[in-house]
């Protein structure tokens, strides 16, 4: 499953440098699935299915602290043996997101696709 950011959050910046997908973004920026991935052009995102443009600027999930934009995130599996940046939040605010739940093989699949392995 992916994490997510609650409301809770200090915007400390404790947890963006940690994500090794680029998945975590400040509050009110805009991202896109090629921020840091291999990604490029139109692609299908695993899971949903659905067709984007890897390039294409998306609006900010919030505006009043950081997000991670779940398409992204992998729970850094593949990579490390917990969620960096839960591991580094200062107030715990980067939990389990409970509409968001993958199987450790999707996760893996995500890691690939987002890093063209």
């Amino acid at each position: 499953m992916a994490i997510i950011i609650t409301d809770e959050c200090i915007n400390c910046d404790a947890c963006i440098s940690e994500c090794p997908n680029n998945a975590i973004y400040e509050p009110d920026s805009e991202w896109a699935y090629a921020d840091e991935t291999a990604l490029s052009g139109d692609v299908v995102v695993p899971g949903s299915g659905k067709e984007v443009d890897a390039d294409e600027m998306n609006e900010p999930i919030s505006d009043e602290f950081y997000f991670i934009v779940a398409d992204k995130c992998t729970e850094c599996k593949g990579f490390h043996d917990e969620p960096q940046c839960a591991s580094v939040c200062p107030v715990d605010c980067c939990v389990p997101d409970e509409d968001n739940v993958e199987t450790d093989e999707e996760l893996l699949a995500k890691k690939a696709w987002l890093h063209d392995e």
